[in-house]
């Protein structure tokens, strides 16, 4: 049947698979998080500009 010989393919393909270590996976998060955090007050400063900039124009 092809589904048990796909469910070997996949298991022997996990066998080969290299996990990140604890040290990666921390860095890694830490980047994905400070870049969030980062573009998140970017942009808010970004909305901010151009808010105070319309209301000014509308007055």
């Amino acid at each position: 049947m092809h589904l048990f010989r796909f469910i070997k393919n996949v298991v022997k393909e996990m066998k080969l698979v290299v996990w990140p270590t604890v040290k990666e996976n921390r860095r890694d998060t830490a980047v994905v998080v400070s870049l969030s955090v980062f573009f998140m007050l970017f942009f808010a400063l970004f909305d901010w500009l151009i808010e105070s900039g319309l209301l000014i124009f509308t007055k």
